[in-house]
């Protein structure tokens, strides 16, 4: 069991609660709220680690699901790990694959573990909490996510209480297998979309010595105010000086509403998956650069924003290039999402520092609302 102290420095809490820190792992310090981008399968897609580096990500998530496959985590393992695989010399996330695999049809789960087929290829596995630490051990991520149940928010009540307890035993178990000497832990808060729940998980799985905790179960169509509703009632028992994780969590407006409530850290696919469907962030709005509108415009996506995309291509161009089935376009459009979140979490931590979040996320959200039907996916 690891015992090395990530050592989360509370810098700042705004009167509504919003919270400043830091954190550092073997591979440099990571600012809080952070967003981390999403590389799936060992890549962000479309992109160049460069090409994420330079959007300031100081984190970034991979999938144990997706990277268990046998060649791949043998490729993992013979390039010495994620960090080398990825090309990726700052801080690494794994999730313990528990969201994929819930998600998989065919499942069957016992508080042992769970069995399924994988999508690729059909072979069955028996996949327990100590199989997706070891997993997560060897590809050598910075901070690794106990394996939880990730159940459906339209469960009942009867089966998200036997979740519940599940989980909590599956944590135990995780927290008992040894991680590498760099490596940190999180637990994983479940319950559904019922409050009690909710809080008594929270209080089981804080009672276990992990090094930060995350709210998991969220972003699995309950809709926002749900997941509003879901850290409100969560986020104050746990502890104040870990880092807190929600997971899946989001758009914009997602995150400003959970920041606001009290949460650190956060992970999506959407600002990359957007980009490749060319759907863009802009502290204007989201904008659908296909739209016949944006044909003969000469502006940058967003004139605020310094990404080398609106530093070099208009959106005339850059709707020339999606159209043509260019690669360029889908990396173009990805820098600039990645960027526009990154920029939104620098603009937070200094509303957070100076006590003003509540007047800068209303300020933030009636500029990025105003025009939100215009030209949008």
């Amino acid at each position: 069991m690891n015992s090395k102290d990530i050592g989360f420095n509370l810098l700042a809490v705004d009167s509504c609660g919003a919270r400043k820190g830091e954190f550092t792992t073997a591979h440099g310090k990571v600012q809080t709220p952070a967003f981390m981008p999403v590389g799936t399968a060992g890549f962000v897609r479309s992109t160049t680690p460069r090409d994420v580096a330079e959007t300031d990500s100081e984190v970034i998530l991979a999938n144990t699901y997706h990277l268990s496959l046998g060649e791949r985590l043998a490729t993992v393992k013979r390039m010495g790990g994620l960090h080398r695989f990825m090309g990726w010399d700052k801080t690494i996330l794994t999730d313990s694959g528990g969201f994929q695999v819930f998600s998989l049809p065919g499942r069957e789960i016992s508080d042992e573990g769970v069995s399924f087929s994988y999508e690729e290829d059909g072979e069955r596995v028996f996949l327990t909490p100590e199989k997706s630490m070891e997993i997560q051990r060897d590809l050598g991520a910075d901070i690794v996510m106990a394996f939880d149940e990730c159940a459906e928010h339209t469960a009942s009540r009867e089966y998200i209480t036997k979740s519940v307890e599940r989980t909590t035993g599956w944590a135990k178990r995780c927290r008992e297998v040894g991680l590498k000497e760099y490596q940190f832990m999180f637990g994983i808060v479940q319950g559904g979309v019922f409050p009690d729940l909710r809080q008594k998980s929270a209080l089981d799985i804080t009672s276990i010595p992990f090094d930060g905790y995350a709210i998991g179960g969220v972003s699995v169509g309950e809709g926002f105010e749900l997941m509003k509703k879901v850290v409100e009632v969560t986020a104050p028992f746990l502890p104040e000086d870990k880092p807190r994780y929600l997971m899946g969590v989001g758009l914009p407006e997602d995150i400003l509403a959970a920041v606001r409530g009290g949460m650190d850290m956060f992970d999506c696919v959407i600002p990359t998956r957007y980009a490749r469907q060319g759907t863009l962030f802009t502290r204007m709005g989201k904008i659908r650069i296909l739209d016949k509108t944006y044909r003969k415009d000469k502006f940058p996506l967003d004139t605020r924003c310094g990404c080398y995309t609106c530093r070099t291509y208009p959106r005339m161009v850059l709707r020339y290039l999606l159209f043509s089935r260019d690669p360029l376009a889908e990396t173009l459009l990805t820098i600039h999402n990645l960027t526009f979140y990154q920029d939104l979490m620098k603009e937070i931590r200094i509303a957070i520092e100076e006590n003003r979040f509540i007047e800068f996320q209303e300020e933030w959200l009636s500029v990025y609302k105003k025009n939100r039907n215009r030209g949008e996916a």
